[in-house]
């Protein structure tokens, strides 16, 4: 499990107006405004402005700034001779003030190699400094993976995996720099693919409705996705050093069924290392894939997306503006992880009483739109697969508000893992 701590400093000022819903990876998602039925207790609810952009083509690629890299079929790899180099971004100016930035990437890192990525907003003052969001690696043997520190400065700062503007008032523009670096003299190659980030400005609500209409009948109603379960707590106790042990891998769990999902599950020579008898061991090496040595735990959302892309073939972070959107995503057959938090009595049915951070996966609806999931919280495989009200789902996945001097809730976070 991961708690969502963010310093009040970086609360959103709440907006009036417009309302995204999340397109194809490659399209940033601009902000419109969207008409809601009257009975939607939402209706008269500040907006949330999501925006998704990524490159990701030769084109989309070029597009950005190179030194000491170069770009083919579509991956930009260090140029030849050069033990370093960058690709800079394009700057995104979405049709809102941003207040938070989650990048996330799909790269390959052969040998010593490794990546660093970094971000930075734009104000009326002019770009503010870089800020590390992570120094990465696909495995473990060279480098301690690792998300930015808390870094302040004049612009903004990262909470391990999104960068948060330290005024209220926004930024206006965004930009990602990825550093690819290899020992002097080695042939290594590491190289990006993908690269992208989810810009957006949401508003504090602790309670996101409390009447949810029913949708309209759609593709996704009735449609479960059939993916594996898999129980974190069959794990519990397993290899502490990553996270304290598998109680708290939600996420490497709910990844790994999604994997699974796809037949994209490792080898059994890639989680060797893994004790006889540990049932699930792709969970385990799930686990230490994307173990976080800032956060100490397994709960970094890009450390996951970037360890499922690699198996899978693409993976992002994103956030979406209601369950709509996950519709959207199982009516293409594509499984979501999302992260939510709910209090005692708040999600009725669950394995766990009360989660300041929980991921778990969305398989499928009802037909009458009740949220059917893999919660990797159950003790066992068998009460892995739940169904949730709609209402009180949407409520636990949606919500961000403050409190303790911290922000809780994840905002609608979401890992689209895909073919």
């Amino acid at each position: 499990m991961r708690t969502l701590l963010v310093p009040l400093a970086a609360l959103a000022v709440v907006v009036s107006t417009g309302s995204t819903t999340e397109a194809r990876p490659t399209t940033e998602v601009r902000s419109t405004t969207v008409a809601r039925p009257t009975t939607d207790a939402r209706a008269t609810a500040p907006a949330r402005h999501v925006s998704y952009r990524s490159w990701d083509t030769d084109d989309q690629l070029r597009a950005g700034t190179l030194r000491g890299t170069t770009v083919t079929s579509g991956t930009v790899r260090l140029a030849p001779g050069a033990d370093r180099g960058t690709w800079t971004s394009p700057w995104v100016t979405p049709r809102f003030a941003a207040t938070e930035l989650i990048p996330s990437w799909d790269a390959m890192t052969p040998g010593a190699s490794r990546l660093v990525v970094e971000v930075r907003g734009r104000t009326s003052a002019g770009p503010t400094s870089w800020d590390t969001a992570a120094t990465w690696a696909y495995g473990d043997r060279w480098l301690r993976r690792a998300s930015g520190s808390s870094q302040p400065d004049d612009g903004g700062r990262m909470s391990y995996d999104t960068w948060l503007t330290n005024a209220s008032a926004g930024v206006s523009g965004w930009q990602l720099r990825v550093t690819l670096r290899r020992p002097a003299g080695s042939t290594a190659a590491p190289s990006v693919d993908t690269v992208g980030a989810v810009a957006s400005r949401l508003p504090q609500v602790s309670d996101v409705t409390t009447s949810t209409p029913r949708p309209a009948p759609n593709k996704a109603l009735g449609t479960v996705l059939p993916v594996p379960r898999f129980s974190q707590m069959t794990h519990e106790g397993d290899y502490p050093q990553y996270d304290g042990g598998g109680e708290a891998w939600c996420s490497p769990t709910s990844t790994t069924m999604v994997l699974g999902y796809y037949d994209a599950l490792p080898s059994p020579s890639a989680y060797s290392w893994v004790a006889d008898g540990h049932p699930d061991p792709q969970v385990d090496h799930a686990a230490r894939m994307v173990y976080d040595a800032t956060l100490q735990g397994t709960g970094n959302w890009a450390f996951n997306t970037a360890y499922a892309a690699r198996r899978a073939g693409r993976a992002h972070v994103t956030r979406l503006r209601d369950l709509r959107g996950a519709e959207a995503w199982i009516a293409k057959g594509v499984p979501l992880v999302v992260s939510v938090s709910f209090g005692r009595g708040q999600l009725t049915g669950a394995p766990i009483s009360s989660t300041a951070g929980h991921l778990l996966v969305i398989v499928g609806f009802t037909r009458s739109g009740d949220v059917v999931v893999n919660d990797p919280a159950a003790a066992t495989r068998k009460g892995v697969r739940r169904t949730y009200d709609r209402g009180q789902f949407e409520d636990a996945w949606l919500k961000r508000y403050p409190s303790g001097g911290s922000m809780k809730g994840s905002g609608g976070v979401a890992y689209v893992i895909r073919r």
